[in-house]
């Protein structure tokens, strides 16, 4: 099946490129090809959107892979972020997968959102985990730390034969900072 994309590129112009074909299953370029495909997509999506403003810098998304994070400050412009960028990734042939989606607000006194997609509700969530950290709805970390004290736990209990072996002290604290240590610390400085 022949399609055709338009690309922007950097001086303004737009050129339509025919794609023949894809790329095989497993191919080192396809996260490349997907990667450029839905930064075109994001970019062309919520260009001029948005109001969350870190360092006089605004913000829209977080992305990596294909997870994507919406930001904004007031839930109408969520809604037409949203909006614009199903309008603009039906144009790439790209869907929102609305049972994937969810919500969520972030604030002292968290509160529900109604964010809708084809009628439907998005779910709104209390806690979820991106990229290894676990992000709440009151934005405190306790879960967080609780989180990675017992992953920490449950490393030295599938070790704990090895630390109490006959094994020189040293050599147990250098396992010890490898093992637990590192799996507690881990993103401690996000």
């Amino acid at each position: 099946m022949d399609q055709r994309i338009k690309v922007q590129l950097d001086r303004g112009e737009t050129r339509s490129i025919q794609i023949g074909r894809g790329v095989r299953q497993g191919c080192c370029f396809s996260p490349i090809l997907f990667n450029l495909y839905s930064e075109c997509l994001a970019k062309e999506a919520l260009d001029g959107l948005g109001d969350f403003n870190i360092g006089g810098q605004i913000i829209q998304t977080v992305k990596y892979a294909d997870d994507l994070v919406l930001m904004a400050k007031e839930e109408t412009v969520l809604q037409g972020m949203i909006d614009k960028l199903i309008e603009i990734g039906s144009c790439y042939g790209m869907e929102m997968n609305v049972e994937k989606t969810k919500v969520m607000r972030i604030s002292r006194q968290p509160s529900p959102v109604t964010i809708m997609i084809d009628q439907k509700q998005l779910e709104n969530v209390e806690c979820f985990k991106y990229l290894g950290s676990m992000l709440t709805n009151d934005g405190r970390c306790t879960c967080e730390i609780k989180f990675r004290i017992a992953m920490a736990k449950a490393a030295l209990s599938k070790k704990k034969t090895l630390f109490t072996s006959k094994m020189d002290l040293n050599l147990r604290k250098k396992l010890i900072k490898c093992y637990i240590w590192s799996m507690a610390l881990y993103g401690a400085e996000t």
